[in-house]
């Protein structure tokens, strides 16, 4: 099953295979400058090894995820390290570095929500704006389903 996520700006790419105890996760940014996405693994269970990143315009990252695993991503915009520390003016994680290591981010912020494998080894994803809204999100699946 191949399954596409579309931030505005940021694109999400899964890929599964039947049965797979892992997914890739593809990032690319489509946005005409850099933006710092962010993740965070919920459930008690051990962060992503990388919990935020830099992607430069049209630049892309692949992370591999174990499953079953359930979190979030989210784009940061405007990052600086103008005050000494890294800091954002969207969705930042205030940990003053580019990593979150476990905190979410500070609304506003458009999130993605999935959940790989969780359900009887069925995957679902969400938009949530709970938490504001810092970019225009949209969300596309394509691919073979079980």
């Amino acid at each position: 099953m191949r399954k596409t996520l579309a931030l505005y700006g940021l694109t999400l790419a899964l890929f599964f295979l039947s049965g797979a105890h892992s997914a890739k996760i593809t990032f690319t940014n489509n946005c005409p400058r850099t933006i710092w996405p962010g993740t965070l693994t919920s459930d008690q269970k051990p962060q992503l090894p990388n919990t935020g990143f830099v992607l430069a315009s049209k630049a892309s990252l692949t992370l591999d995820v174990q499953a079953p695993w359930k979190g979030r991503f989210w784009a940061r915009t405007r990052c600086t390290t103008n005050s000494g520390k890294f800091t954002c003016e969207t969705a930042d994680c205030s940990t003053g570095q580019v990593a979150c290591n476990g905190n979410g981010a500070i609304p506003p912020a458009s999130l993605v929500e999935i959940n790989i494998a969780a359900n009887r080894g069925m995957d679902f994803y969400d938009v949530s704006l709970v938490d504001g809204s810092s970019l225009p999100v949209s969300v596309a699946t394509r691919g073979r389903h079980r």
